[in-house]
C-alpha cells in the first residue's frame, strides 16, 4: 500500500468471500487492532435491513474492523465519521466536490444518485460490546439495476459511469484509509461535534421537505438538522420530530 497508510491499521485482501463483514466476524478475535478486510468479489454482500447488496467486479468492497469499541451510542457515530471520509477519499480521487453529498443515515451521493453505501454490525462477547465492522460498498466502475430498489429509493449511479474517471479499488483504499484515520483520530479526541459540523456542511437535502420511512409511520417534514445524538430531526406541523433509525426519501 501507500506510504501514507495510516499507522496501526491492518489490511487484508482476500479474493472471493461470501461478504467482508461475515469474513470479519469470523476473523474479529484474531484481530491485533483496526483491520481493512477488502474482496475482489462477494458471493452473498448484503445492505441495511438484510437487503441484497449487488457488487460487481470492479466495485470497492470492504469492512474495517474496529476492536475495542465498547460504547454503543459512540459506535454508532462511526457511520457519520465513515460518511465524512468516504465524501474526502472521493473529492481527493476526482477533484469534483460540489458532485458529492451525504445522504442520512449512511449513503454517498454522487450528481444525486447513490453512489456508496455503509453499514454498521456489532461484535458482541459475553452480552457486551466487544468492537464495531463498519461495511462499505463502492460502486467505481458498475451501478446495479434499479429494478431492485423500494419505491422512491435514490438511484445508484457509478463512479466510472457518471464522471468518466477509473479508480481501482485499491486506488481508493489508499485514498479512503488515511482519510478515516484522520476522522477517526478527530473524532476520539474530541468527540462528535467536529464530525457533525462537517456531515451537515456536506449534507444532502438539508433546508428542504424529506420523507423518513419507520417500521410503523411515515413521517414528512422539512430537514433542518441532525443532533448531537446523530439523530435526524424533521420540522413538522406537529413540532420537531427526532429519528434514531429509519429510510429517508427525497420529494421529487
Amino acid at each position: 500500500m501507500a506510504n501514507d497508510w495510516p499507522q496501526g491499521y491492518g489490511y487484508l485482501p482476500l479474493d472471493t468471500v461470501d461478504s467482508t463483514l461475515d469474513e470479519a466476524a469470523r476473523r474479529f478475535d484474531g484481530l491485533a487492532g483496526p483491520t481493512w478486510i477488502t474482496a475482489r468479489r462477494q458471493t452473498k454482500a448484503r445492505g441495511r435491513r438484510g437487503r441484497a447488496w449487488a457488487n460487481p467486479e470492479g466495485n470497492f468492497a470492504g469492512t474495517l474492523v474496529l476492536p475495542k469499541v465498547a460504547d454503543p451510542a459512540m459506535a454508532a457515530l462511526r457511520s457519520f465519521v465513515t460518511a465524512v471520509a468516504l465524501d474526502e477519499a472521493f473529492v481527493a480521487l476526482t477533484g469534483r466536490s460540489e458532485a458529492f453529498a451525504l445522504k442520512w443515515p449512511n449513503d454517498v451521493l454522487l450528481n444525486g444518485g447513490k453512489v456508496a453505501g455503509i453499514l454498521l454490525e456489532s461484535v458482541t462477547r459475553q452480552g457486551r460490546l466487544a468492537g464495531l465492522s463498519i461495511g462499505i460498498g463502492v460502486n467505481l466502475a458498475h451501478a446495479p439495476a434499479p429494478a431492485s430498489l423500494e419505491p422512491g429509493a435514490v438511484a445508484p449511479v457509478s463512479l466510472g459511469e457518471a464522471t468518466g474517471i477509473t479508480v481501482t479499488p485499491e486506488d481508493f483504499l489508499e485514498a479512503l484509509a488515511p482519510a478515516f484515520a484522520r476522522r477517526e483520530h478527530q473524532f476520539v479526541t474530541y468527540g462528535f461535534a467536529p464530525i457533525r459540523e462537517a456531515w451537515l456542511a456536506r449534507a444532502a437535502r438539508i433546508g428542504e421537505v424529506v420523507t423518513a420511512r419507520l417500521p410503523a409511520e411515515e413521517i414528512t417534514g422539512t430537514f433542518r438538522t441532525v443532533d448531537e445524538a446523530g439523530q435526524l430531526v424533521l420540522s413538522t406541523a406537529g413540532g420537531d420530530r427526532r429519528i434514531a433509525a429509519g429510510d429517508v426519501f427525497f420529494q421529487g
